[in-house]
């Protein structure tokens, strides 16, 4: 297999661009992502089965349908509905945190209904509100369970963040395809994006092994 290493070093400082801002995506839609699940998730455990019903069909609906659509209509139909034109990244950053609350939702859901009725009851009898109860004595007790289902849907997003190439977003995926479609090569772009996005999943995976290992002895 011959290397083209001349364009791999013609292409670098786009391919760097690219990795900074599969970064700065990903981390916006995970903020997002997380703060949007967290409280559709407790939506979705209300009691009250009418109010909670919009909350499922948000995680039915997101959960359901392929993110490339998703993106699409945001992009093309969503976005242009509140600034009057689209744009990629705005799209990306939409789409994505919309997709990754409906999985985060989940997994605080099953996270929060793991601890024992009692943690709840026990907290409630020292004179704590269902709030503060959930916010001191559950939820403590819960995320040290959902780090490993958190960090696999953080690992899961990095990769999905290629699809936002389909919109013309700058991110790594997009300079793959440009430096292929420029040069028609396929090895050189498509396996530079490979090692990169595996670099990025791993180094995420380390940091979360060391979170939960740091929160396991607490």
């Amino acid at each position: 297999m011959d290397i083209r290493w001349d364009i791999l070093a013609e292409y670098a400082p786009f391919f760097l661009k690219g990795t900074l801002l599969t970064i700065g995506l990903s981390i916006a839609s995970i903020l997002i992502g997380t703060i949007l699940g967290l409280f559709i998730g407790l939506g979705k455990m209300m009691r009250n089965k009418l109010l909670a019903l919009p909350f499922s069909v948000y995680v039915t609906c997101f959960r359901g349908t392929p993110l490339l659509v998703q993106i699409l209509l945001i992009h093309f139909a969503v976005v242009p509905l509140f600034l009057g034109e689209t744009n990629a990244i705005v799209a990306a950053i939409v789409t994505l945190s919309l997709n990754a609350a409906a999985y985060i939702a989940e997994i605080f859901r099953a996270g929060i209904q793991s601890i024992d009725r009692g943690q709840m009851e026990a907290a409630r009898s020292l004179g704590m509100n269902h709030v503060q109860a959930m916010r001191h004595v559950i939820l403590p007790q819960a995320i040290k369970r959902m780090i490993p289902p958190l960090g696999n849907e953080f690992v899961v997003l990095i990769k999905e963040s290629s699809l936002a190439s389909i919109v013309a977003a700058p991110e790594l995926m997009y300079w793959g395809k440009a430096m292929q479609g420029q040069y028609f090569r396929v090895w050189e772009p498509y396996v530079t994006a490979a090692i990169i996005y595996l670099v990025l999943t791993l180094s995420l995976s380390f940091l979360l092994t060391r979170l939960e290992r740091r929160l396991a002895t607490e």
